[in-house]
């Protein structure tokens, strides 16, 4: 029996597709479009699958040549994988395509005998391919390259080996066929029509779908795909020239504006009308010395690594697509959780301040006396008090200013500062503070013109709260310095401690609010929102702020704001 005839009954198997490549297991049905749902899809897949038997082996004898192009393995292979429910599923959808592709290859003149070799080896593929896939491609999401890289090896590269190496076995000993011309012939047909009827048969899903339903996005669809066809023609059948490289340009495009669906799609126009030109003598891979098998392989070829690459291209920006709307979604959660958050530092912070202020209030007249005669003790136990509720009052302000900082309420009013001035009382307030007894409190001011644009009140806020904190963490060096110095087009502002200095990793969290790097249930007060607040403080006047430290070398916190 001649190869032409042979080769030409070789069919894919094909293999439903509802599991593919992501990594997440899903059911099979799970996301699967209303059609593949309907009870009528598994007889209509033996019926479609028996025709494209038919078309491909007839089309193939007119060309005198095998089959370069099995689309009815893809076909059962896509639709397969989308509608696997169980075993008893399996069974009966396997025993259909059986009988679809047995009565195909009957119906195209194929003797009985080769007819069941053919259908066995046809199931062989579909089979392995199905297998592989649901194994290695469980979800079927050609929306990212691990899924797409998946499917297309396990289903379109490996699964046609065993179905291919089948049939030549047979053909080689019972009808004198060249192996190689067999497996080739097989093997290049089938992984192309799983490769690419199957990838679209899997891309046909409902929110590829819906994303095509918006009718400009419709309308750019059509011309997509129309010029798609119009290249194809032209450079597959009607030039002779080699010039199928200018698909690629039109194929990237596609992907770029269509995603997967018309990627797939196009993919499709351009295998049906390259190996198709080819197997019709037409086209660049027409001429007159090259054989009939040659033109078809030069066809097979260019799809598999001109065009179908660009199907994992499509894949990496859908990719892309879903992680920076996993993003978007991500900053939503964010910014909504912060707004929360907020209003529950606001609303605190105001239920604080209405009794706290009652309870110092109280504290003072018991302390003077002024509530009745106080001992010793008692006016001790009022100064506690007094001191504990200010410490509290300071918190419910903090809070505050976090809370405006955060939701935009906070208003600066930048004008000319002059920075050593405040930097001298921003000291002499720190210098009354009781923690900072026994240090020394040290101003360095380098250079004239040390004039910032800044808002004076906040500006003086931000370095109180450095200086608080260097007094309470750098005490142990006993000198906290407070420097102004030019820097290019900015005033820069230091307040230096000699304490025992911070680690990358400290840094890394400073200035996250309620964050005191482990120093919870130290004998130091704080509450972790100074820092963070001077921060945010800073940020609203156009300026940075920074720590350079080492541990046991001390730490240098620094601002820079804009030189008015």
């Amino acid at each position: 029996m001649p190869l032409s005839r042979v080769l030409d009954v070789v069919e894919p198997v094909s293999m439903p597709a509802d599991k593919a490549a992501d990594g997440v297991s899903a059911p099979a049905t799970r996301g699967a479009s209303t059609f593949f749902s309907q009870p009528l899809v598994p007889i209509l897949t033996a019926l479609g699958v028996l025709v494209l038997v038919v078309v491909a082996i007839n089309f193939a004898r007119s060309a005198g040549l095998v089959a370069a192009l099995w689309g009815a393995g893809g076909l059962a292979v896509a639709v397969w994988l989308r509608t696997s429910r169980d075993r008893v599923y399996d069974v009966c959808f396997g025993g259909l395509l059986t009988v679809g592709i047995m009565a195909g290859e009957v119906m195209a003149g194929n003797p009985v005998g080769l007819s069941v070799m053919f259908t066995v080896a046809n199931m062989i593929e579909i089979v392995g391919a199905v297998l592989l896939v649901r194994r290695f491609a469980p979800t079927l999401n050609l929306s990212t390259v691990d899924g797409a890289v998946r499917f297309l090896l396990c289903g379109a590269v490996l699964a046609p080996i065993p179905a291919a190496a089948f049939s030549t076995i047979w053909l080689t000993a019972f009808a004198g066929a060249d192996p190689l011309t067999s497996f080739q012939t097989w093997w290049f047909g089938h992984a192309l029509g799983i490769a690419v009827f199957g990838a679209f048969g899997v891309s046909l899903t409902r929110p590829h779908l819906a994303a095509l339903a918006r009718p400009w996005r419709a309308v750019e669809a059509v011309g997509l795909m129309g010029l798609v066809l119009a290249v194809t023609i032209t450079v597959f059948t009607l030039v002779r020239a080699p010039i199928g490289f200018a698909i690629i340009p039109v194929m990237i495009l596609v992907a770029a504006r269509l995603r997967i669906l018309g990627t797939a799609a196009a993919l499709v126009i351009v295998t049906l009308t390259a190996v198709g030109g080819a197997m019709a003598g037409v086209g660049p891979f027409s001429g007159p010395n090259v054989e009939l098998a040659d033109r078809a392989v030069l066809a097979q070829t260019m799809v598999f690594l001109g065009c179908l690459p660009i199907f994992l291209i499509a894949a990496l920006l859908e990719e892309r697509d879903a992680l920076a709307e996993r993003a978007r979604l991500g900053r939503v959660r964010a910014e909504a959780a912060s707004e929360a958050k907020s209003r529950l530092l606001a609303n605190v912070a105001h239920e604080i301040k209405s009794p706290i202020g009652g309870v110092i209030g109280i504290g003072d007249l018991w302390k003077g006396g002024q509530l009745g005669p106080v001992s010793p003790t008692q006016a001790e136990m009022a100064d506690m008090l007094v001191k504990t509720a200010r410490q509290v009052e300071a918190l419910a302000h903090d809070l505050l200013d976090v809370a405006r900082a955060e939701s935009g309420a906070v208003k600066v009013e930048l004008r000319p500062t002059d920075v050593p001035g405040l930097l001298e009382d921003v000291r002499r307030a720190v210098a009354l503070r009781p923690e900072a007894a026994g240090l020394r409190l040290d101003l360095d001011c380098a250079g004239d013109g040390l004039i910032a644009l800044a808002d004076s009140q906040r500006l003086a806020q931000v370095v109180g709260n450095l200086a608080s904190n260097a007094v309470k963490y750098g005490a142990s060096g006993g000198v906290v310095r407070f420097v102004a110095r030019r820097a290019p087009r900015a005033v820069r502002i230091e307040v230096v401690d000699q304490g025992p200095g911070l680690t990358v990793e400290k840094q890394a969290q400073l200035f996250e609010p309620f964050n005191r790097l482990g120093l919870e249930r130290s004998a130091i007060e704080g509450h972790g929102i100074g820092l963070a607040l001077a921060k945010r403080l800073t940020e609203l006047q156009g300026g940075t702020i920074g720590v350079t430290s080492q541990p046991g070398a001390g730490a240098t916190f620094w601002i820079e704001l804009p030189a008015a």
